[in-house]
């Protein structure tokens, strides 16, 4: 990445650039989860249909706030914003989102997965950005708030009586949608 010609007032371009590469990582997680949440809203079936289909729809308007937040922060800092999806495919280190259309409690199984990975990536972004950017930090915390809330939406649909998430200890999309799911079969 060339450097910016400026940045924000106490920062060296160098460290805004470094910054900005950071927030682009964020940048290409976010668009792609409200791709996939999109995705899953238009694909879950079955009993719990509405509730989720419901669910959904704000958790994607709330991503892509956070999306042009980091996108107009980028920009703040000297560097362009790159939101094509072609970078996004280039870039991005995990796999496409793997469940098709299936019930909304095996979605909600592969999304449980989805947010650990969003979630880890956002705290990651926000403790390399802590000392460097207060202002970048503090919006990546923003975003980690709302983004720990809807976890927990998917996981209340998840979890047992007795406080067991019925995925168990799976850590795949497609091994966390058939446990899942299988309460559906039920």
């Amino acid at each position: 990445m060339a450097l910016p010609k400026y940045t924000v007032p106490s920062l060296t371009p160098e460290q805004g650039a470094e910054v900005a590469a950071v927030l682009q990582g964020r940048l290409d997680a976010l668009n792609d989860l409200a791709l996939t949440l999109k995705h899953i809203h238009w694909n879950v079936v079955g009993p719990h249909f509405i509730a989720v289909h419901e669910m959904i729809d704000p958790q994607v308007d709330a991503v892509r706030l956070m999306v042009d937040a980091i996108a107009e922060r980028i920009a703040t800092l000297g560097v362009a914003p790159v939101g094509t999806p072609g970078a996004l495919v280039k870039n991005r280190t995990w796999d496409d989102y793997s469940i098709g259309r299936d019930s909304a409690i095996a979605h909600l199984g592969a999304l449980d997965v989805v947010y650990v990975g969003i979630i880890t990536s956002h705290r990651e972004a926000a403790e390399a950005t802590e000392e460097t950017d207060p202002v970048t930090n503090d919006m990546l915390i923003g975003h980690l708030h709302e983004l720990e809330l809807f976890h927990w939406f998917v996981r209340a649909h998840l979890e047992s009586v007795g406080g067991a998430l019925t995925t168990g200890s799976s850590s795949t999309e497609k091994g966390s949608a058939k446990k899942a799911g299988a309460k559906d079969d039920v």
